[in-house]
Protein backbone atom coordinates (compact mmCIF):
# COMPACT_ATOMS: atom_id res chain seq x y z
CA UNK A 1 0.00 0.00 0.00
CA UNK A 2 1.46 3.37 -0.91
CA UNK A 3 1.57 5.91 1.73
CA UNK A 4 3.94 8.68 0.54
CA UNK A 5 6.09 9.89 -2.58
CA UNK A 6 9.67 11.17 -2.67
CA UNK A 7 11.79 12.89 -4.72
CA UNK A 8 15.24 11.31 -6.12
CA UNK A 9 17.35 14.28 -6.01
CA UNK A 10 20.25 13.61 -8.60
CA UNK A 11 18.03 11.97 -10.86
CA UNK A 12 14.48 14.02 -10.58
CA UNK A 13 12.82 10.53 -10.64
CA UNK A 14 9.75 10.01 -8.18
CA UNK A 15 10.36 7.39 -6.04
CA UNK A 16 7.48 5.52 -4.66
CA UNK A 17 7.87 4.33 -0.98
CA UNK A 18 5.60 1.60 0.28
CA UNK A 19 4.27 1.64 3.84
CA UNK A 20 6.97 -0.66 4.94
CA UNK A 21 9.70 1.88 4.03
CA UNK A 22 10.52 0.44 1.25
CA UNK A 23 11.80 2.22 -2.32
CA UNK A 24 10.41 1.52 -5.49
CA UNK A 25 11.53 3.61 -8.62
CA UNK A 26 8.85 4.74 -10.75
CA UNK A 27 8.91 4.52 -14.40
CA UNK A 28 8.27 7.87 -15.05
CA UNK A 29 11.10 10.39 -15.20
CA UNK A 30 10.48 14.43 -14.73
CA UNK A 31 11.58 16.25 -17.86
CA UNK A 32 14.62 18.37 -17.29
CA UNK A 33 16.01 20.75 -19.90
CA UNK A 34 19.21 20.22 -21.64
CA UNK A 35 21.67 23.41 -22.35
CA UNK A 36 24.39 21.30 -24.56
CA UNK A 37 27.49 23.23 -24.67
CA UNK A 38 29.11 25.04 -27.73
CA UNK A 39 31.89 22.58 -29.47
CA UNK A 40 34.17 23.18 -32.29
CA UNK A 41 35.42 20.90 -34.32
CA UNK A 42 35.93 18.66 -37.53
CA UNK A 43 32.61 16.80 -37.21
CA UNK A 44 30.72 20.41 -36.05
CA UNK A 45 32.36 21.98 -38.95
CA UNK A 46 30.23 19.53 -41.15
CA UNK A 47 27.36 19.61 -39.32
CA UNK A 48 27.35 23.35 -39.92
CA UNK A 49 28.13 22.84 -43.51
CA UNK A 50 25.38 20.66 -43.91
CA UNK A 51 23.22 22.65 -42.11
CA UNK A 52 24.32 25.76 -44.34
CA UNK A 53 24.08 23.50 -47.87
CA UNK A 54 20.60 21.78 -46.84
CA UNK A 55 19.08 25.08 -45.82
CA UNK A 56 20.11 26.91 -48.86
CA UNK A 57 18.54 24.25 -50.70
CA UNK A 58 15.60 24.45 -49.25
CA UNK A 59 14.54 28.35 -48.56
CA UNK A 60 16.39 28.84 -51.96
CA UNK A 61 15.02 26.38 -54.22
CA UNK A 62 11.10 27.81 -54.52
CA UNK A 63 12.54 31.07 -55.57
CA UNK A 64 14.70 29.70 -58.78
CA UNK A 65 13.01 30.31 -61.84
CA UNK A 66 13.21 27.70 -65.13
CA UNK A 67 11.50 28.71 -68.57
CA UNK A 68 9.35 31.10 -67.32
CA UNK A 69 8.23 28.89 -64.19
CA UNK A 70 9.17 27.79 -60.66
CA UNK A 71 12.05 25.42 -61.05
CA UNK A 72 10.63 23.15 -58.13
CA UNK A 73 7.09 22.85 -57.71
CA UNK A 74 4.54 19.82 -56.97
CA UNK A 75 1.01 21.75 -58.03
CA UNK A 76 -1.20 19.73 -56.75
CA UNK A 77 -4.54 21.37 -58.17
CA UNK A 78 -2.71 21.40 -61.90
CA UNK A 79 -1.94 17.46 -60.65
CA UNK A 80 1.50 18.29 -62.08
CA UNK A 81 4.82 18.21 -60.69
CA UNK A 82 7.74 20.16 -62.17
CA UNK A 83 11.47 19.15 -61.42
CA UNK A 84 13.16 21.39 -63.08
CA UNK A 85 13.15 20.77 -67.74
CA UNK A 86 10.98 17.08 -66.08
CA UNK A 87 7.10 17.56 -65.61
CA UNK A 88 5.88 14.55 -64.13
CA UNK A 89 2.14 13.75 -63.88
CA UNK A 90 -0.07 11.48 -61.57
CA UNK A 91 0.57 8.56 -64.42
CA UNK A 92 4.12 8.72 -63.32
CA UNK A 93 3.51 7.91 -59.87
CA UNK A 94 5.73 4.73 -60.11
CA UNK A 95 8.81 6.77 -60.11
CA UNK A 96 8.06 8.28 -57.03
CA UNK A 97 7.00 4.89 -55.60
CA UNK A 98 10.95 3.94 -56.63
CA UNK A 99 12.53 7.12 -55.73
CA UNK A 100 10.97 6.20 -51.86
CA UNK A 101 12.41 2.68 -51.81
CA UNK A 102 15.68 3.92 -53.14
CA UNK A 103 15.46 6.04 -50.27
CA UNK A 104 15.07 3.79 -47.52
CA UNK A 105 17.40 1.38 -48.48
CA UNK A 106 19.70 4.03 -48.82
CA UNK A 107 19.03 4.98 -45.36
CA UNK A 108 19.42 0.66 -44.61
CA UNK A 109 22.87 0.89 -46.07
CA UNK A 110 24.30 4.08 -44.53
CA UNK A 111 23.35 2.95 -41.32
CA UNK A 112 24.55 -0.71 -41.24
CA UNK A 113 27.87 0.95 -42.42
CA UNK A 114 27.96 4.15 -40.10
CA UNK A 115 25.51 4.35 -38.02
CA UNK A 116 23.29 7.34 -37.55
CA UNK A 117 24.55 9.63 -40.08
CA UNK A 118 21.21 11.04 -41.23
CA UNK A 119 19.90 11.80 -37.93
CA UNK A 120 22.97 13.70 -36.46
CA UNK A 121 23.99 15.42 -39.90
CA UNK A 122 21.29 16.06 -41.96
CA UNK A 123 17.59 15.36 -40.06
CA UNK A 124 15.37 18.04 -40.25
CA UNK A 125 14.60 17.77 -36.68
CA UNK A 126 18.74 17.98 -35.52
CA UNK A 127 18.94 20.76 -38.43
CA UNK A 128 16.20 22.94 -37.00
CA UNK A 129 16.93 22.01 -33.39
CA UNK A 130 20.65 23.44 -34.31
CA UNK A 131 19.56 26.52 -35.90
CA UNK A 132 17.01 27.54 -33.16
CA UNK A 133 20.21 26.64 -30.61
CA UNK A 134 22.15 29.17 -32.60
CA UNK A 135 19.84 31.83 -31.81
CA UNK A 136 19.12 31.06 -28.20
CA UNK A 137 22.67 31.51 -27.64
CA UNK A 138 22.90 34.62 -29.62
CA UNK A 139 20.07 35.91 -27.42
CA UNK A 140 20.66 34.20 -23.83
CA UNK A 141 24.39 33.08 -23.95
CA UNK A 142 26.12 30.15 -23.38
CA UNK A 143 24.56 27.35 -21.63
CA UNK A 144 25.92 28.56 -18.37
CA UNK A 145 24.17 32.07 -19.02
CA UNK A 146 20.95 30.03 -20.38
CA UNK A 147 20.72 28.30 -16.90
CA UNK A 148 21.79 31.31 -14.86
CA UNK A 149 18.70 32.97 -17.16
CA UNK A 150 16.38 30.44 -16.25
CA UNK A 151 16.63 30.47 -12.62
CA UNK A 152 16.71 34.21 -12.38
CA UNK A 153 13.32 35.88 -11.61
CA UNK A 154 11.73 37.97 -13.88
CA UNK A 155 13.20 41.19 -15.00
CA UNK A 156 13.32 43.07 -17.55
CA UNK A 157 16.76 42.02 -18.99
CA UNK A 158 14.82 38.51 -18.89
CA UNK A 159 11.93 39.53 -20.65
CA UNK A 160 14.18 41.19 -23.45
CA UNK A 161 16.03 38.64 -24.16
CA UNK A 162 13.22 35.87 -23.84
CA UNK A 163 11.24 38.03 -25.90
CA UNK A 164 13.90 38.39 -28.51
CA UNK A 165 14.48 34.60 -29.02
CA UNK A 166 10.65 33.93 -29.26
CA UNK A 167 10.33 36.64 -31.45
CA UNK A 168 13.15 35.51 -34.08
CA UNK A 169 11.71 31.55 -33.38
CA UNK A 170 8.48 32.72 -34.64
CA UNK A 171 9.95 34.45 -37.83
CA UNK A 172 11.91 31.24 -38.22
CA UNK A 173 9.46 28.92 -38.08
CA UNK A 174 6.93 31.12 -40.15
CA UNK A 175 9.64 31.84 -43.07
CA UNK A 176 9.63 28.17 -42.77
CA UNK A 177 6.26 26.76 -43.66
CA UNK A 178 5.94 29.82 -46.06
CA UNK A 179 8.74 28.04 -47.93
CA UNK A 180 7.43 24.83 -47.26
CA UNK A 181 3.77 25.77 -48.93
CA UNK A 182 5.86 27.81 -51.36
CA UNK A 183 6.74 24.39 -52.76
CA UNK A 184 3.31 23.84 -53.90
CA UNK A 185 1.57 27.05 -54.60
CA UNK A 186 4.01 29.45 -56.58
CA UNK A 187 5.86 31.63 -54.30
CA UNK A 188 6.03 34.46 -55.97
CA UNK A 189 1.87 34.34 -55.86
CA UNK A 190 2.23 33.11 -52.85
CA UNK A 191 4.27 36.31 -51.12
CA UNK A 192 2.02 38.54 -53.28
CA UNK A 193 -1.01 37.05 -51.22
CA UNK A 194 0.82 37.43 -47.84
CA UNK A 195 1.76 40.88 -48.49
CA UNK A 196 -2.26 41.84 -50.02
CA UNK A 197 -3.71 39.86 -47.13
CA UNK A 198 -5.79 37.56 -49.81
CA UNK A 199 -4.34 34.30 -48.95
CA UNK A 200 -6.49 31.58 -49.13
CA UNK A 201 -7.36 29.01 -46.11
CA UNK A 202 -5.81 26.31 -47.77
CA UNK A 203 -2.49 28.23 -47.19
CA UNK A 204 -2.92 29.94 -44.57
CA UNK A 205 -3.41 26.40 -42.58
CA UNK A 206 -0.45 25.01 -43.47
CA UNK A 207 1.82 28.47 -42.95
CA UNK A 208 0.78 27.79 -39.70
CA UNK A 209 0.25 24.22 -39.16
CA UNK A 210 3.98 24.33 -40.28
CA UNK A 211 5.58 27.00 -38.55
CA UNK A 212 4.18 25.79 -35.38
CA UNK A 213 5.56 22.41 -35.50
CA UNK A 214 8.44 23.98 -36.22
CA UNK A 215 8.58 26.40 -33.18
CA UNK A 216 7.45 23.15 -30.78
CA UNK A 217 9.54 20.56 -32.23
CA UNK A 218 13.23 22.53 -32.79
CA UNK A 219 12.77 25.49 -29.74
CA UNK A 220 10.26 23.35 -26.88
CA UNK A 221 10.61 19.14 -27.52
CA UNK A 222 14.12 19.39 -29.26
CA UNK A 223 15.81 15.87 -28.12
CA UNK A 224 12.24 14.41 -27.01
CA UNK A 225 11.44 13.95 -30.04
CA UNK A 226 14.39 12.15 -31.60
CA UNK A 227 14.21 9.79 -28.19
CA UNK A 228 10.53 9.59 -27.84
CA UNK A 229 8.50 10.02 -31.09
CA UNK A 230 10.99 8.92 -34.10
CA UNK A 231 10.53 5.65 -34.49
CA UNK A 232 13.98 5.48 -36.40
CA UNK A 233 15.24 5.34 -32.88
CA UNK A 234 13.83 2.64 -31.85
CA UNK A 235 14.27 -0.17 -35.07
CA UNK A 236 18.24 1.17 -35.48
CA UNK A 237 19.30 -1.13 -33.39
CA UNK A 238 17.94 -4.10 -36.33
CA UNK A 239 20.52 -2.86 -38.67
CA UNK A 240 23.88 -2.49 -36.78
CA UNK A 241 25.90 -5.19 -35.93
CA UNK A 242 29.39 -5.88 -34.54
CA UNK A 243 30.83 -4.12 -37.34
CA UNK A 244 28.99 -0.88 -37.95
CA UNK A 245 30.56 1.87 -37.37
CA UNK A 246 29.17 3.79 -34.69
CA UNK A 247 30.50 6.36 -32.03
CA UNK A 248 32.26 4.63 -29.67
CA UNK A 249 34.14 5.16 -26.48
CA UNK A 250 37.02 3.44 -25.79
CA UNK A 251 36.80 2.24 -22.29
CA UNK A 252 39.82 -0.09 -22.44
CA UNK A 253 41.79 2.87 -22.60
CA UNK A 254 39.80 5.72 -20.72
CA UNK A 255 38.59 3.48 -17.73
CA UNK A 256 39.50 4.04 -14.86
CA UNK A 257 38.15 7.47 -14.64
CA UNK A 258 39.42 10.11 -12.53
CA UNK A 259 40.68 13.59 -12.21
CA UNK A 260 44.69 14.63 -12.35
CA UNK A 261 46.69 16.93 -12.64
CA UNK A 262 47.89 17.48 -16.43
CA UNK A 263 51.80 16.45 -15.43
CA UNK A 264 50.41 13.38 -13.32
CA UNK A 265 51.66 10.22 -15.02
CA UNK A 266 47.58 8.18 -15.37
CA UNK A 267 49.47 4.82 -15.11
CA UNK A 268 51.16 5.41 -11.74
CA UNK A 269 47.71 6.43 -10.33
CA UNK A 270 45.54 3.40 -11.93
CA UNK A 271 43.86 5.24 -14.46
CA UNK A 272 43.12 5.60 -17.90
CA UNK A 273 43.07 8.42 -20.00
CA UNK A 274 39.35 9.51 -19.06
CA UNK A 275 39.98 12.41 -16.99
CA UNK A 276 36.02 12.14 -16.09
CA UNK A 277 35.49 16.09 -16.84
CA UNK A 278 31.98 15.39 -18.28
CA UNK A 279 32.19 17.65 -21.36
CA UNK A 280 31.27 14.89 -23.40
CA UNK A 281 27.65 14.69 -21.67
CA UNK A 282 27.49 18.65 -21.28
CA UNK A 283 27.86 19.11 -25.57
CA UNK A 284 25.14 15.95 -26.48
CA UNK A 285 22.32 17.58 -27.16
CA UNK A 286 20.28 14.35 -25.89
CA UNK A 287 22.15 15.03 -22.70
CA UNK A 288 23.55 11.48 -23.14
CA UNK A 289 26.72 9.89 -21.54
CA UNK A 290 28.60 8.29 -24.51
CA UNK A 291 30.40 6.38 -21.71
CA UNK A 292 28.28 4.08 -20.90
CA UNK A 293 27.62 2.65 -24.25
CA UNK A 294 25.67 2.37 -27.42
CA UNK A 295 22.32 4.24 -26.47
CA UNK A 296 19.09 4.65 -28.81
CA UNK A 297 19.10 8.02 -27.81
CA UNK A 298 22.48 8.72 -29.62
CA UNK A 299 21.84 10.53 -32.82
CA UNK A 300 25.48 10.22 -34.21
CA UNK A 301 26.37 14.12 -34.15
CA UNK A 302 29.61 13.29 -32.82
CA UNK A 303 29.72 16.62 -30.95
CA UNK A 304 31.20 14.00 -28.15
CA UNK A 305 34.02 13.38 -30.22
CA UNK A 306 35.14 17.19 -31.31
CA UNK A 307 34.85 17.94 -27.25
CA UNK A 308 36.80 14.87 -26.17
CA UNK A 309 39.81 15.38 -28.78
CA UNK A 310 39.67 18.45 -27.38
CA UNK A 311 40.56 17.86 -23.53
CA UNK A 312 42.85 14.94 -24.90
CA UNK A 313 45.22 17.63 -26.61
CA UNK A 314 44.99 19.81 -23.68
CA UNK A 315 46.16 17.02 -21.52
CA UNK A 316 48.85 16.13 -23.96
CA UNK A 317 47.00 12.56 -24.71
CA UNK A 318 46.18 10.98 -28.29
CA UNK A 319 42.84 11.80 -29.66
CA UNK A 320 40.45 9.16 -30.07
CA UNK A 321 39.09 8.24 -26.69
CA UNK A 322 35.91 8.53 -28.52
CA UNK A 323 35.87 8.27 -31.71
CA UNK A 324 34.09 6.79 -34.63
CA UNK A 325 34.34 3.09 -34.55
CA UNK A 326 33.22 -0.49 -33.94
CA UNK A 327 32.66 -2.96 -31.62
CA UNK A 328 34.62 -5.49 -32.92
CA UNK A 329 37.52 -3.13 -32.94
CA UNK A 330 37.58 -1.31 -29.66
CA UNK A 331 37.05 -5.07 -28.38
CA UNK A 332 40.10 -5.82 -30.07
CA UNK A 333 38.56 -8.39 -32.60
CA UNK A 334 40.49 -6.96 -35.56
CA UNK A 335 42.80 -3.30 -35.54
CA UNK A 336 41.47 0.53 -36.03
CA UNK A 337 43.03 0.05 -39.53
CA UNK A 338 40.47 -3.37 -40.54
CA UNK A 339 37.80 -1.10 -40.23
CA UNK A 340 37.50 -0.21 -43.64
CA UNK A 341 37.85 -4.02 -44.87
CA UNK A 342 35.12 -4.93 -42.32
CA UNK A 343 32.53 -2.08 -44.31
CA UNK A 344 31.99 -4.99 -46.69
CA UNK A 345 30.04 -7.71 -45.70
CA UNK A 346 26.90 -9.77 -46.57
CA UNK A 347 24.44 -6.84 -44.61
CA UNK A 348 26.47 -3.99 -46.69
CA UNK A 349 26.92 -5.77 -50.22
CA UNK A 350 22.95 -6.56 -50.30
CA UNK A 351 21.84 -3.45 -49.47
CA UNK A 352 24.52 -1.74 -51.90
CA UNK A 353 22.89 -3.86 -54.56
CA UNK A 354 19.38 -3.44 -54.36
CA UNK A 355 20.49 0.33 -54.67
CA UNK A 356 22.32 0.26 -56.81
CA UNK A 357 20.17 -1.93 -59.22
CA UNK A 358 17.16 0.15 -58.46
CA UNK A 359 19.08 3.69 -58.79
CA UNK A 360 20.15 2.58 -62.60
CA UNK A 361 16.56 0.94 -63.71
CA UNK A 362 15.33 4.21 -61.80
CA UNK A 363 17.30 6.81 -64.37
CA UNK A 364 16.95 4.40 -66.99
CA UNK A 365 13.53 4.29 -67.29
CA UNK A 366 13.19 8.06 -66.45
CA UNK A 367 15.53 9.12 -69.10
CA UNK A 368 13.64 6.73 -71.86
CA UNK A 369 10.10 7.99 -70.34
CA UNK A 370 8.04 9.07 -73.76
CA UNK A 371 6.01 12.34 -72.10
CA UNK A 372 3.14 11.39 -74.46
CA UNK A 373 -0.59 9.64 -73.86
CA UNK A 374 -2.55 8.81 -76.70
CA UNK A 375 -5.76 6.96 -75.54
CA UNK A 376 -8.64 5.99 -78.28
CA UNK A 377 -12.61 5.57 -77.76
CA UNK A 378 -14.68 5.00 -80.91
CA UNK A 379 -17.90 6.72 -81.60
CA UNK A 380 -20.81 5.06 -80.15
CA UNK A 381 -23.22 6.91 -82.03
CA UNK A 382 -21.66 5.98 -85.36
CA UNK A 383 -20.42 2.52 -85.51
CA UNK A 384 -19.42 2.32 -88.96
CA UNK A 385 -20.76 3.76 -92.56
CA UNK A 386 -20.09 3.52 -95.83
CA UNK A 387 -18.58 6.59 -98.00
CA UNK A 388 -17.69 7.13 -101.35
CA UNK A 389 -16.12 4.59 -103.35
CA UNK A 390 -17.36 1.67 -101.75
CA UNK A 391 -14.90 2.44 -98.54
CA UNK A 392 -16.12 2.21 -95.43
CA UNK A 393 -15.56 4.52 -92.64
CA UNK A 394 -14.99 4.49 -88.90
CA UNK A 395 -15.38 7.91 -86.22
CA UNK A 396 -12.81 7.59 -83.37
CA UNK A 397 -12.23 9.93 -80.60
CA UNK A 398 -8.46 10.16 -79.45
CA UNK A 399 -7.87 11.87 -76.47
CA UNK A 400 -3.81 12.87 -76.66
CA UNK A 401 -1.61 14.20 -73.72
CA UNK A 402 1.47 15.64 -74.18
CA UNK A 403 3.49 15.68 -70.89
CA UNK A 404 6.69 17.79 -72.30
CA UNK A 405 7.07 20.79 -71.24
CA UNK A 406 7.29 22.30 -74.99
CA UNK A 407 4.86 22.08 -77.46
CA UNK A 408 4.95 19.19 -79.87
CA UNK A 409 3.01 18.76 -83.71
CA UNK A 410 1.98 15.30 -83.77
CA UNK A 411 1.17 12.97 -87.05
CA UNK A 412 -1.70 10.29 -86.54
CA UNK A 413 -1.21 7.59 -88.84
CA UNK A 414 -3.17 3.82 -88.45
CA UNK A 415 -2.25 0.39 -89.62
CA UNK A 416 -3.70 -3.03 -88.85
CA UNK A 417 -5.61 -3.14 -92.66
CA UNK A 418 -4.36 -3.27 -96.08
CA UNK A 419 -4.90 0.18 -97.79
CA UNK A 420 -6.23 2.07 -94.10
CA UNK A 421 -5.84 5.63 -94.32
CA UNK A 422 -6.69 8.39 -92.43
CA UNK A 423 -9.07 10.86 -93.74
CA UNK A 424 -9.82 13.18 -91.14
CA UNK A 425 -7.87 14.40 -88.00
CA UNK A 426 -3.92 13.39 -89.36
CA UNK A 427 -2.38 15.86 -87.58
CA UNK A 428 -2.76 18.00 -84.45
CA UNK A 429 -0.52 20.84 -82.74
CA UNK A 430 -0.46 20.51 -78.52
CA UNK A 431 0.51 23.28 -76.75
CA UNK A 432 2.89 22.56 -73.50
CA UNK A 433 1.51 20.50 -71.19
CA UNK A 434 -2.00 20.29 -73.11
CA UNK A 435 -5.00 17.25 -73.58
CA UNK A 436 -6.23 17.48 -76.86
CA UNK A 437 -9.61 15.48 -77.74
CA UNK A 438 -9.62 14.75 -81.62
CA UNK A 439 -12.06 13.61 -83.88
CA UNK A 440 -10.31 10.77 -86.27
CA UNK A 441 -11.80 8.72 -89.17
CA UNK A 442 -10.44 6.01 -90.75
CA UNK A 443 -11.00 4.53 -94.40
CA UNK A 444 -10.97 1.20 -95.72
CA UNK A 445 -11.13 -1.11 -98.78
CA UNK A 446 -14.51 -3.04 -98.27
CA UNK A 447 -12.82 -5.91 -100.00
CA UNK A 448 -10.03 -5.47 -97.78
CA UNK A 449 -12.33 -6.54 -94.53
CA UNK A 450 -12.46 -10.44 -94.06
CA UNK A 451 -14.14 -10.22 -90.68
CA UNK A 452 -16.73 -8.09 -88.55
CA UNK A 453 -13.91 -6.54 -86.56
CA UNK A 454 -10.62 -6.23 -86.90
CA UNK A 455 -8.06 -4.74 -84.82
CA UNK A 456 -5.98 -1.06 -86.02
CA UNK A 457 -3.20 0.92 -84.20
CA UNK A 458 -3.03 4.02 -84.06
CA UNK A 459 0.70 5.70 -84.18
CA UNK A 460 1.15 8.95 -82.99
CA UNK A 461 4.28 10.55 -83.72
CA UNK A 462 5.85 14.04 -83.04
CA UNK A 463 6.91 15.67 -86.23
CA UNK A 464 9.88 17.60 -84.69
CA UNK A 465 11.23 14.64 -82.40
CA UNK A 466 10.28 11.52 -83.83
CA UNK A 467 11.43 9.36 -81.02
CA UNK A 468 8.43 10.78 -79.07
CA UNK A 469 5.64 8.22 -80.37
CA UNK A 470 2.89 6.48 -79.02
CA UNK A 471 0.44 3.53 -80.32
CA UNK A 472 -3.12 2.78 -79.59
CA UNK A 473 -5.29 -0.07 -80.56
CA UNK A 474 -8.99 -0.15 -81.13
CA UNK A 475 -11.04 -1.92 -83.62
CA UNK A 476 -12.63 -1.62 -87.06
CA UNK A 477 -15.65 -2.24 -88.09
CA UNK A 478 -17.08 -3.79 -91.32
Amino acid sequence: MVNSVAENKHQNIPVIKDAGGEAEQSLYAVHQKIYPRAVSGVFNYWRVALVLFTQIIFYGLPWLAWNDRQAVLFDLGARKFYLFDLVLWPQDFIWFAALLIISALALFLFTAVAGRLWCGYACPQTVYTLLFTWVERWFEGDHNRQKKLNDTPWNGEKILRRGGKHTAWVLLSLWTGFTFVGYFTPILILGNEVMTWTLGPWETFWILFYGFATWGFAGFMREQVCKYMCPYARFQSVMFDQDTLIITYDYQRGESRGPRKKSADPKSLGLGDCVDCGICVQVCPTGIDIRNGLQYMCIGCAACIDACDQVMDKMGYAKGLIRYSTQNAIDGVYADKDIVKHTLRPRTLFYSVLVLGISVAFVYTLAIRIPLRADVIRDRLTLSREVENGQIENLYRLQIINMDGRPHRYAISAKGIDGLSVATGSSVAIPALGTVDLNVTLRADRLKLNRPSQPVFFTIQSTDEPKIVREAKSSFLK
